[in-house]
């Protein structure tokens, strides 16, 4: 009973740091600073994702700085296409401006022009954010999606864990571990991204999106070790692992982008986002 309830702790443990690293890697996480300017302390969150035809927020704190300016354009970066340049104004102790709204999938890059006595800098040394805007994904399918890939990825280290220990319940859980991660990633999965930028499957063998390869790639490891298992329980670590590193690539890198020249959405031809 200790044991087993050991072996649960550490895969919860171990799928916690997953499922942040998981949040924290992937392009929609905003990008977060604090520098110092003309001894001013600025601070500032930038969004990368938005909701579609929605006025995307620029919001950088920085009381006492004279002016701030925001810097955009559409992504990927169109040939002979200008930056687009906004002043920003304060608000509460902060510098506020809009980015127009985009369709579904639609990309844009900015950065943050910053105005001082005798100074003028970049935030982030004028690296561009590049925010992608998304149709809204009702609660009823995104929380589901979210408990299954998370009880997946439980299961899956405690399954893996038990035939590497040769806990016998790994034989249980074994296609408990499959079918979630199946139900999360390859039912719930496609309908979210449906929901936001209105294809089911982008990944192989129809595009290039990770993260439809990633799921797929999983749930065959996963189904190989579900049928060699009689042969070696080692097939399950092997499938254990496989998935880590897999999950480890970031989420929704090389996803749905909008081709504004063409009007399509396809998939980011590279994993810059």
């Amino acid at each position: 009973m200790k044991k087993n309830l050991l072996l649960w702790i550490l895969a919860f443990v171990f799928t916690l740091f997953l499922a942040i690293y998981q949040r924290l890697s992937g392009p929609t996480h905003p990008v977060r600073g604090k520098e110092n300017v003309a001894g001013v302390r600025i601070t500032y969150r930038l969004l990368r994702s938005w909701t579609s035809h929605q006025p995307l927020p620029v919001r950088v704190a920085g009381n006492g700085i004279a002016s701030m300016r925001l810097h955009y354009r559409r992504y990927p970066l169109i040939a002979g296409e200008e930056w687009s340049i906004v002043q920003m104004v304060t608000q509460d102790d902060a510098f506020q401006a809009f980015i127009p709204g985009q369709p579904a999938a639609g990309k844009v890059a900015y950065k943050v022009e910053v105005v001082s006595p005798g100074r003028v800098t970049w935030l982030d040394e004028g690296k561009p954010v590049v925010a992608r805007f998304k149709d809204d994904v009702p609660a009823w399918l995104l929380i589901p999606h979210i408990l299954f890939m998370f009880a997946g990825m439980l299961l899956a280290f405690r399954t893996g864990l038990g035939a590497l220990l040769n806990d016998p319940q790994w034989q249980r859980l074994l296609p408990w571990t499959l079918a979630v991660t199946a139900l999360g990633g390859l039912l719930l999965g496609p309908l979210v991204q449906k929901y936001a930028f209105g294809a089911l499957w982008t990944g192989f063998p129809l595009g290039r999106d990770l993260t439809d390869t990633k799921i797929l790639l999983v749930i065959a490891a996963w189904l190989a070790a579900l049928f060699l298992r009689k042969k070696s329980r080692f097939w399950v670590v092997a499938a254990t692992v496989l998935m880590v590193l897999i999950y480890l690539i970031p989420h929704s890198v090389m996803g749905s982008e909008l081709n504004y020249k063409t009007g399509k959405i396809e998939t980011a031809k590279t994993i810059r986002q």
